[in-house]
């Protein structure tokens, strides 16, 4: 195993000179730091994204007003399209939209609504139309104090989350918001003639319910704030306050807002376009300072976190080793690194989510060197490199290299924050891992007792509920507080499948009564269920469903070839057969039949023929398109060494390319040959997981201590889950930019922007399978 280590360790070094070489060579870049507005009272500025230094094309049209007391306003200039919101006190309100309050009017097309009362305490509203009294408390319509049926294209997760709404209490309800247009009134939608929905909705929002106009409607969204005596007016073009605002929002770009006497500062803080020099035309009135983009940039305020988070992580490491029986070096130094990365990731992660603008966030290259000490830790810290370990660090490190890529060659500067963000929980999550290596007890501790072991699965089971929980009510399909519970729920799923399977395999009865028998066999059951009912009812996707049924699937085939149920076995086979085989029968099927489903039937008319789909089709097209330019030796003909920093080309403009479609980036620009490398470390992944899987069903069938035995067949299906989980994760992925399948929204591991699937989910599992082969070792000799 020495010269496996060797030769991973070459390989790594050879990514890592990749990624410094397309940091070196990555032209010099600039963007404004602050622009500055001057405009006499009484006048007007037209404004574009390129005068407030966003995207080109990415802000609407605006229009800069001040009034005669020299108080500033802007507002939409003409029909131009694209998000403009304010922020105050941290709420963002966005232009076209209002609070709803008692006595307003509005109107859609031919329809005229009036709000008659409002309900604060209980977050509802009260309003006549269309000759009916309607009620909205943010979750469910009542017309004439009755629910409407459900639309006749609703789909499966929103009917359960309206059957929910009506039975739970106001606070336990889900966000569902109120839609205008359309021909039929159902659901949660008021029909407006002539007009698609949505033409416009109604939602909760910080400041109450909050009524906003469509972003295509075809008709004016009318509002008036009196009585009939106040005239309505087209709600988006309002003009609304600038000089007391915390923050401008233009398209995707933020500004920092503040005033200076006569003058309107505004400073750029995130998604800021990048120019290759300072060679600019503005308009009267409109003034830049510049700045040159730092990727080696440290900010004045990293010091503090970064020095707390690493001295706690550092001072809790040297009592847990210093508390150990054995005081070797040695043992300490994996655990005093691994406590410095972790809080080098704190940090890093602390600085991107702050808020003070673009000299807030650290330069690229510190993440580098975070993620570089990281990498080389999990590949010397285990006593014992294992195929798996190895071949994670290697795709880990090509994941970066990709990241990295994307983000040098995208003229905007927020696309860096996915390479930052993947090395800072690269960081947390292998530092705290190395930790937890380090401190393991040695192999000759009688291990913890099984009840103890079993209230921690059930902790773990618990922690991963409550998480689904508030992400169904706080949160959406993205996740909540910017994490994303499902990738813990699955891990903690793995696990209580893995103690499950483990007791049912032994040679001795389970212990305890029956009750706890039937908590066993509940705990997972349950959260199987949760992650269903968070897959129907916030992601509008099947992915997840897909995804759970090939972990099942694989489950199944694991326990039954463990305990030898030839039958079951081949009866699995034959299903993943069946399964196959019906996916190329899709192909054949025509688009009348399938626009008949009720099972999401607009993706797989979209994949059978993405041409006459150009909306919703342009990912699959603009993936392919990419895959075809790259060919065998990518776009540069050098399998992408002549491009390392520069533009990103055409690839970076398909939708989600650092997610789901990251492996198109990575075809075109290093070509189909790199992608069979990438291929291989892959397999060689998942086929090491399971090799120490094996050896370790091997080593329990060897001891007769019962509790070591258990131990060892639950680290054999907990590896057996996470490779599965893994191949299902390559499976959707690989299939979805290769067209093989409609597409799925499910990220490729280690090659897509790193978050929560990193953090709660790799992390864990390349520590488990360094413990367990470390395991292995010290029980051999």
């Amino acid at each position: 195993m020495k010269a496996w280590r060797v030769l991973a360790a070459l390989a790594l070094a050879g990514l890592c000179a990749l990624q410094l070489l397309a940091v070196l060579r990555t032209p010099a870049a600039w963007m404004p730091s602050r622009i500055t507005l001057s405009l006499a009272r009484g006048a007007t500025l037209d404004l574009d994204s390129a005068m407030l230094g966003a995207a080109p094309g990415s802000a609407p049209q605006l229009r800069l007003r001040r009034d005669a007391d020299g108080a500033w306003w802007i507002a939409r200039s003409g029909g131009s399209s694209g998000l403009l919101a304010l922020e105050r006190d941290g709420v963002r309100r966005r232009s076209g939209s209002a609070p709803l309050a008692a006595g307003q009017r509005f109107q859609l097309g031919a329809a005229a609504f009036t709000v008659d009362a409002l309900d604060a305490g209980a977050g509802a509203v009260a309003f006549a139309g269309k000759g009916t009294r309607w009620r909205y408390d943010g979750a469910t319509l009542l017309r004439d104090g009755v629910a409407q049926p459900a639309c006749p294209d609703v789909r499966l997760g929103a009917r359960i989350a309206a059957a929910w709404n009506r039975l739970a209490p106001a606070p336990l309800t889900l966000a569902r918001p109120l839609v205008f247009g359309g021909n039929l009134d159902c659901g949660n939608r008021i029909a407006i003639a002539g007009l698609p929905a949505p033409a416009a909705t109604v939602a909760r929002g910080r400041e109450g319910l909050v009524l906003a106009g469509g972003a295509d409607a075809l008709a004016p969204l009318l509002l008036a704030d009196g009585g009939a005596s106040t005239p309505l007016a087209p709600l988006a073009g309002r003009a609304q306050r600038l000089d007391d605002a915390g923050a401008l929002i233009a398209g995707r770009t933020r500004l920092l807002v503040e005033r200076n006497g006569d003058l309107l500062h505004l400073a750029p803080a995130s998604r800021v376009a990048l120019y290759a020099d300072t060679q600019l035309r503005l308009a009267p009135g409109v003034s830049w300072e510049w700045t040159r983009r730092g990727l080696w940039r440290l900010p004045e305020q990293a010091g503090v976190p970064a020095t707390i988070a690493a001295a706690a992580l550092l001072g809790t490491a040297a009592l847990l080793c210093a508390g150990r029986r054995r005081h070797r070096i040695k043992d300490m130094l994996p655990a005093l690194a691994g406590a410095v990365l972790a809080g080098c990731g704190l940090g890093l992660l602390w600085l991107q989510r702050g808020a003070g603008g673009l000299g807030a966030v650290p330069g690229a290259g510190l993440s580098l060197l975070v993620a570089w000490g990281t990498l080389w830790l999990a590949l010397w810290a285990p006593r014992r490199l294992p195929l798996a370990l190895g071949a994670g660090v290697l795709l880990l490190a090509v994941g970066l290299l990709v990241q990295l890529e994307l983000g040098l060659g995208a003229p905007e500067s927020s696309w860096l924050r996915y390479f930052q963000k993947t090395a800072a929980a690269l960081a947390l999550g292998v530092g705290a891992s190395a930790m937890l290596l380090a401190l393991r007890p040695p192999q000759h501790r009688v291990p913890l007792p099984q009840a103890r072991i079993e209230a921690l699965l059930v902790l773990l089971a618990g922690a991963a509920l409550a998480a689904l929980l508030l992400q169904v009510v706080f949160g959406d399909e993205t996740g909540v507080f910017d994490l994303q519970p499902v990738e813990f729920a699955k891990l903690a799923l793995a696990a209580l499948s893995a103690h499950c399977l483990a007791l049912a395999a032994g040679s001795q009865p389970a212990p305890g009564g029956r009750w706890m028998r039937s908590l066993r066999l509940a705990t997972p059951a349950l959260l199987f269920m949760a992650l269903l009912g968070v897959a129907l009812v916030q992601v509008d996707d099947y992915s997840p469903l897909v995804l759970l049924g090939v972990w099942g699937g694989a489950m199944a085939l694991a326990h039954a070839l463990a305990t030898r149920q030839r039958l079951a076995a081949v009866l699995l086979v034959a299903c993943a057969g069946g399964a196959v085989l019906a996916v190329a029968a899709l192909r054949g099927a025509g688009p009348g039949e399938i626009a008949q489903w009720n099972f999401y039937a607009d993706r797989f008319l979209v994949w059978l023929d993405p041409g006459t789909h150009p909306h919703t089709g342009q990912q699959l097209m603009l993936g392919a398109r990419a895959i075809a330019e790259g060919g065998w030796l990518g776009a540069d003909n050098l399998f992408g060494l002549a491009a390392l920093g520069e533009d990103a080309g055409a690839a970076r403009h398909i939708p989600a390319v650092q997610d789901d479609f990251a492996p198109s980036f990575f075809l075109n620009r290093h070509g189909l040959a790199a992608a069979l490398g990438l291929w291989l470390l892959q397999a060689a992944f998942v086929g090491g997981l399971l090799a120490v899987a094996l050896r370790c069903w091997q080593a329990q069938a060897g001891t007769r201590d019962f509790r070591r035995a258990w131990l060892e067949r639950f680290r054999c299906f907990l590896l057996c889950g996470g490779a599965a989980f893994v191949s299902g994760h390559l499976l959707l992925s690989w299939g979805t930019n290769l067209a093989i399948f409609p597409v799925m929204g499910q990220p490729m591991s280690f090659l897509s922007a790193g978050g929560s699937h990193l953090l709660f989910f790799i992390c864990p599992l390349l520590a488990l399978v360094a413990a367990s082969a470390q395991s292995l070792e010290e029980t051999r000799s």
